[in-house]
């Protein structure tokens, strides 16, 4: 298995720190709103991940958080008259479901900032008890200038970055890339810490839970590239100050989302929310969509990428619905066939699914030829099913009753008999069941 990580800019061997286990943690939504198609670009990217290694045979541990205390969520709170609690709570369910309606399988943890503040509060004072952290001012920093390696992660060099640019300077640092551990504050849902009454910075809450749930070192940390500069370099230069570990041994990050060409943006008006998109797009086409290209190159949505991702799903849909006719019809047994050297051959190297769907669609035509040739098909049934398990595609079929079976046996002899007046009686009544 190779995949491309981050930290060493390269594509990698990987080996899990333990035979067989894989702890993998991905930052998850700050949840003041609807979650917009870059947040859920990595949800199915990792999500495909997940399959993948839990097809492989790993005991694998997936992690995601919720962000839910944020100066975003106060105001958002305050301008809606409810609590940041039943708001969050609100957007939780909200994106709870969006991911379920993307056929994304449950995972192990879902941890909440809110839920982990006694460890973020002693991982910090662990910081500032080790010299990697000081108090200035009414907010708690910690010193980038301590971590002499600081910006392996996102290849960037301190002495090359325009502060005012990259970071907001504020008086109180030491050095202008220092960045916020501790926010003493008034201002909405705060906790008692011997730094003062506030709440957390974002960089220290992903690294805690990771901690909390994993231990010092984890297999996969992944995210969006946004989150690679400042986020993720932060999370490893605090982990590198408080245990002396990268915090994970390979970091996945997926590409930027695009519309139409141009990077999704508010702004700019060519925002998505991944609800709006599930009104308007299955979640099989969604799903083949982003799973169409590397996951580590940018993700352009266009109408005719959905058109296109339409096509293949529709040559998907057809195929195992005659083939599930057929299964039903003549106890054709499948599921035999556990694992697929093909398979693995494409997907071991950096999760190839753009190659994969490609196997995917060869697969699809060959099934299509042994079904019209009478053909055993149940290997090439089975590569198909364990495919869209990965891929993370779901068809449903109906089930025939022994009445359907029948009348379906009735179409194929009035027809091979030549009666089209019979056989179209029956044909009319199996399209109006949906069986064909």
């Amino acid at each position: 298995m190779k995949m491309f990580n981050t930290l060493s800019g390269k594509i990698e061997e990987f080996k899990p720190i333990k035979d067989g286990e894989i702890n993998m943690y991905v930052c998850g939504p700050t949840v003041y709103s609807y979650a917009h198609v870059g947040n859920m670009c990595p949800v199915i990217i990792f999500d495909m991940v997940y399959r993948y290694f839990k097809y492989c045979g790993y005991n694998i541990k997936y992690a995601s958080n919720f962000t839910d205390v944020d100066d975003k969520i106060i105001k958002a709170a305050k301008e809606a008259g409810i609590t940041e609690k039943e708001l969050t709570e609100k957007y939780i369910k909200i994106y709870l479901d969006d991911v379920k309606a993307l056929n994304c399988l449950d995972i192990d943890y879902r941890p909440k900032v809110t839920e982990t503040m006694d460890e973020i509060i002693a991982y910090i004072k662990l910081l500032m008890d080790k010299g990697y952290a000081y108090q200035s001012g009414d907010d708690v920093y910690f010193r980038v200038s301590k971590i002499e390696d600081y910006g392996k992660l996102s290849k960037q060099v301190l002495s090359d970055l325009d502060a005012g640019n990259r970071v907001e300077v504020d008086e109180n640092k030491e050095n202008p890339f220092d960045f916020v551990l501790w926010k003493k504050t008034k201002e909405g849902i705060t906790w008692d810490s011997p730094f003062g009454k506030g709440r957390p910075g974002w960089h220290t809450e992903c690294v805690v839970m990771i901690n909390k749930l994993f231990g010092d070192n984890i297999d996969i940390h992944g995210g969006g590239i946004d989150l690679k500069f400042p986020h993720h370099e932060n999370e490893m230069a605090q982990s590198e100050a408080a245990a002396g570990t990268n915090l994970a041994n390979y970091w996945m990050h997926n590409g930027h989302v695009m519309v139409n060409g141009v990077k999704m943006s508010k702004s700019l008006g060519n925002f998505i929310t991944a609800h709006e998109l599930l009104e308007k797009y299955p979640a099989n086409i969604i799903r083949l969509s982003i799973l169409k290209t590397s996951y580590r190159l940018p993700f352009d949505f266009t109408e005719q990428l959905f058109k296109e991702c339409g096509t293949i799903n529709d040559k998907i849909y057809n195929a195992l619905k005659q083939a599930n006719l057929e299964i039903q019809l003549h106890g054709i047994k499948v599921g035999n066939i556990k694992k697929d050297e093909k398979i693995n051959q494409i997907m071991d190297e950096d999760f190839n699914t753009s190659n994969l769907i490609t196997y995917l669609l060869e697969l699809i035509k060959e099934l299509n030829n042994k079904i019209r040739a009478k053909e055993e098909f149940s290997d090439v049934y089975d590569k198909i099913m364990l495919i869209n398990y990965i891929l993370g595609l779901e068809y449903d079929f109906i089930t025939l009753s022994e009445d359907d079976k029948d009348i379906y046996n009735k179409w194929l002899e009035y027809r091979n008999n030549k009666d089209y007046e019979n056989a179209d009686k029956m044909r009319n009544i199996l399209i109006e069941r949906k069986i064909i």
